[in-house]
């Protein structure tokens, strides 16, 4: 079972790495405005990052340290989850909806990625 939490992880980062990749704009638009560079760069190094999170948890030997790294990306990522909310306030359902429940979401999937970290140690 830990081997498949990790591989379905892994899946989750690869996949929103793809679509980081692919479907760069709405990603963009969520970027902090007070980040240095263009919206763009930090699109495209949030979709490297989550390619290699990807590859790092997939992966027995550096399991535990991609997770690990996981759990703090998620995290360094919930300020753009905040910009999206406040942006979306004043738009209709269910997209003020949507905006608002990504929030709650970040906790589970850091709680999950600690999680595999710590069964990778075993």
């Amino acid at each position: 079972m830990p081997a498949r939490s990790a591989r379905l992880l892994a899946g989750l980062l690869a996949t929103a790495g793809a679509t980081h990749l692919l479907y760069p704009k709405p990603y963009d638009a969520i970027v902090p405005s007070q980040l240095p560079g263009s919206a763009r760069a930090w699109t495209q190094g949030s979709a490297a990052a989550e390619l290699a999170l990807a590859a790092a948890v997939a992966l027995p030997a550096t399991r535990k340290a991609g997770a690990l790294l996981t759990a703090g990306f998620f995290v360094a990522v919930f300020p753009a989850n905040v910009k999206m909310a406040y942006d979306w306030r004043h738009r209709r359902e269910p997209y003020r909806s949507a905006a608002i429940a990504r929030l709650p979401v970040q906790a589970p999937l850091v709680l999950w990625a600690l999680k595999v970290s710590r069964n990778a140690a075993r």
